[in-house]
Parts: structure tokens; sequence; C-alpha cells
């Protein structure tokens, strides 16, 4: 773990495991790592990096000003959850390609929390190329992305992509299914059903 925080401070690239598929990411404050990832996917612009955190207390800072983000945070994490928020002004453009949203995760695995407390928080996408299916520890590695460090940690617990949900606009936007089932976040932010979905928004995040 060590190794892997020396080679984020250096500006490098890392492929570690998360609880959903294993993730390749970088430092946010990074641009030259930024773009490694983006031309070691293939991955366009428009699908942006996540930031993911080890706990939640180190994520609620980004979202104290919206209430439903709060209560789906404290309810669903550390877990298989992206949330999608409005891009807060401290973070940097760059790493989202200048959108306005922001995606967030505090994945559910103290191998993957150990790391992110001494690598800190890390931008980050699912480790596989753009397009194909992302990698869980299952299976040979050789189609990973060419980072500068694997840090492998076995077979990821759910082997499923998160659940990433919209929450930037008055709608509520299911983007992706996932493990978490979307049903459990609206009656958690008592919404009725039949909320808006927008299987089109591929944000291809973990």
């Amino acid at each position: 773990m060590e190794e892997a925080a020396a080679v984020v401070r250096d500006g490098g690239v890392i492929v570690f495991p998360t609880d959903t598929v294993y993730a390749v990411g970088c430092d946010p404050t990074c641009h030259p790592a930024i773009d490694r990832i983006y031309a070691l996917k293939g991955r366009p612009r428009q699908k942006p990096l996540a930031l993911h955190f080890a706990h939640v207390d180190d994520l609620l800072p980004y979202i104290l000003n919206d209430e439903r983000a709060v209560a789906l945070a404290r309810r669903f994490l550390p877990g298989a959850l992206t949330l999608v928020v409005r891009r807060p002004a401290a973070i940097d453009a760059y790493l989202v390609g200048d959108l306005p949203t922001l995606g967030l995760r505090v994945p559910e695995d103290s191998f993957c929390q150990a790391l992110l407390e001494r690598t800190g928080p890390l931008a980050a996408t699912s480790a596989n190329v753009s397009g194909d299916e992302p990698y869980t520890g299952r299976g040979p590695s050789r189609d990973l992305p060419e980072a500068d460090l694997f840090v492998d940690a076995g077979p990821a617990r759910h082997g499923v992509a998160s659940t990433v949900v919209d929450i930037s606009q008055a709608d509520v936007r299911l983007i992706r299914g996932g493990t978490l089932p979307f049903a459990s976040l609206i009656e958690t932010l008592n919404l009725p059903a039949g909320p808006s979905r927008h299987p089109g928004e591929n944000r291809e995040t973990l």
C-alpha cells in the first residue's frame, strides 16, 4: 500500500480493487495522470472519472448543501453506489471534463479503504478498455490498462459495477443499475415510485 501511495504522489496511475470491480485511478489534481487514464482506456472525455474516498466522513464536505445526497450517503455508503451530484466549486473542472456534475464513491472493502487512507481520494473509473467488461479479479489480468502498479487483492466482493444515481437535478435519475436496488434509494428519499431512468447515459463508473 505504501508503494501505491508513492506511485500516486509521483503522478502515476494504479489499478486497485474496490467492492464492485477493479479500478484504474490517480491523484485527482494531476492533469497528466488524468489524461493518461483516458488514453489507456480509450475513454471519451464526456465520461468523467469519479472521486473515491476511504470514509463517508471524507465525502460529506462535498455534499453538505445537498440534503438528498447526505441522506443517501449516510444510509448506503460505504457501499456499491455512485452518487452523481453538482460539482462543488472546490473540484477542478478538468477532472470531469468541464461537466457540471461529479461522481462520488466510498467502496465497502477494507483493503480498498486502507489503500485510500494512504493515497487520499483517487480519481478513478473501471479498470478496462472502454467498452470491454470491467476486471473483477477473476480470470486473466492481461487486458488491464497499463498502469504503473497493479494492486492485486483477489476477486472483488460483488463483481458487478455500482448503481449510479444522478441527484444533481430535481428529478432523481437512475443512470445505471447495479448491486444496490434503485427502489431502496427512492424509499430512503421518500419519493414516489417510477422515477425517470436514462439507460443511455453510461458513465462507466465503478
